[in-house]
């Protein structure tokens, strides 16, 4: 699907390479600020920690206890998000932007991990954007924040320097694709039912977010 979606990264001398260049550069001016912050613990997409950051924009608390099948969910949609960017990757394997222009990315320990991962379409994105789609289905009163945090969640990448923003753009066309084809998957319906009745009863009980909140609205508050 991916080759099929993709046309493959901007050419150089292009206006989107262009574009790709200036994104970069404007990044770098949210080094040790609180977006930088952000983008470094979007990174990360351990469980449960890359779950919780979109409680406060579901305005629920995410655990293992409260919302086990929303977990689940997050987790298998992760799988299928992450993975329909790879045929692309693979194809490609673009140089990410620290490789060009040998600035520091906002998670060191994983550069040399990156060095070796195509960069063109990012895959961090696709599931943020992918979970911001998702969640909106579970929490329709909450689709503006959540669609928010998921583009966010991708522009975690650029800001982090590991990224190109043409990569971004890519990563979300590939999980609004994905997440499409999943919801004809009775699977995935199970667990979005599921997932809803646990956000639902949460709701009713008042149940307060457990992300970092004041965090998550300083580094939004003036988006790049």
């Amino acid at each position: 699907m991916a080759l099929a979606l993709l046309d493959g990264p901007p050419r150089p001398g292009s206006a989107a390479a262009a574009l790709d260049q200036a994104k970069a550069n404007a990044s770098f001016a949210l080094r040790d600020s609180p977006r930088w912050t952000l983008a470094a613990r979007d990174a990360d997409l351990q469980f449960p920690e890359a779950a919780i950051s979109f409680s406060c924009s579901l305005g629920v608390p995410i655990n293992a206890t409260d919302t086990p099948r929303l977990l689940l969910l997050m987790r298998r949609s992760m799988t299928d998000l992450g993975l329909a960017t790879y045929p692309a990757k693979n194809r490609y394997q673009r140089q990410r932007p620290f490789m060009v222009n040998n600035q520091p990315i906002c998670t060191p320990a994983d550069e040399q991990g990156l060095r070796g991962d195509g960069s063109y379409p990012s895959g961090h994105t696709a599931v943020g954007w992918g979970w911001g789609l998702i969640l909106s289905t579970i929490a329709p009163e909450r689709s503006d924040e959540l669609i928010a945090r998921g583009r966010a969640f991708g522009e975690s990448r650029s800001i982090c320097n590991v990224h190109w923003h043409s990569d971004v753009q890519a990563g979300e066309l590939m999980a609004s694709a994905t997440t499409a084809r999943l919801h004809a998957d009775p699977v995935f319906q199970a667990d979005l039912q599921a997932a809803r009745q646990e956000v639902e009863a949460l709701r009713a009980r008042q149940a307060q977010p457990n992300g970092d909140c004041t965090l998550e609205e300083a580094a939004l508050a003036n988006r790049q």
